[in-house]
């Protein structure tokens, strides 16, 4: 068995969760997935299987495209929902007009500190296990590409968007930087993947559906590695 097949993550699985699922379910040696999507995170995995892992290099490139909610006035360890709470500014009555000037300054190319909580290296260790630790290292801020920002509704302290950007970039510290760009702070709240390069939810298939499919069935959620992109 080769190709790739995508997976719309649930909520609270990591991406490995979703590898070793489908390694043990459906006996194949060889699976991964390209490009992490946080515990947080939903939708969009893609996932490579048998020969077609080769291709990973190709896949984890390309860009990915969002549907978030950022929440306002407070910021947390993490930078997400689930993290610990570490500030509260109760002054969130912006304007849509001062919300959207904001915006616009995340537009294009810009530079952003990896989190502490990611997979990037520091001495050879993940800095997420540096981050439960307590520990924090420096980074060195990295040029990433926001192709499309559109607000899509203002329900203050909430602000929910749309959001295609290139490899490399972390969403939650985007979230964490607009708060800091309003004054208030902000953490990430809700977190969807619609698309990863040309692949999108459409094509996709659930943990449940994955559950009660046998290997022969898997098959038909294959897409050859001739696929054409």
């Amino acid at each position: 068995m080769k190709g790739i097949f995508i997976v719309d993550k649930p909520l609270g699985w990591t991406s490995h969760d979703v590898v070793n699922f489908i390694r043990k379910r459906f006996r194949i040696k060889k699976v991964c997935h390209c490009g992490t999507l946080d515990p947080i995170g939903t939708g969009v995995l893609v996932i490579l299987v048998g020969k077609a892992t080769k291709w990973a290099s190709r896949f984890l490139g390309e860009d990915k495209e969002y549907r978030v909610t950022l929440t306002l006035g407070v910021t947390t360890d993490t930078a997400d929902a689930q993290g610990k709470v570490i500030s509260q500014d109760k002054n969130t009555d912006f304007s849509g007009e001062q919300i959207e000037q904001v915006f616009k300054q995340f537009l294009g190319e810009i530079e952003q500190i990896p989190p502490m909580v990611s997979a990037l290296r520091h001495k050879g260790k993940r800095l997420y296990h540096l981050a439960r630790q307590g520990k924090e290292v420096p980074r060195e801020p990295r040029k990433i590409h926001i192709h499309k920002l559109e607000i899509i509704s203002v329900d203050l302290p909430r602000i929910s968007f749309e959001v295609r950007s290139s490899k490399g970039t972390y969403i939650r510290t985007l979230c964490e930087d607009i708060g800091k760009a309003l004054g208030c702070g902000a953490h990430l709240s809700a977190l969807r993947r619609m698309k990863s390069g040309s692949f999108s939810l459409e094509r996709s298939v659930t943990i449940d559906k994955l559950k009660q499919i046998s290997r022969l069935e898997l098959e038909d959620y294959l897409i050859n590695t001739d696929y054409r992109l």
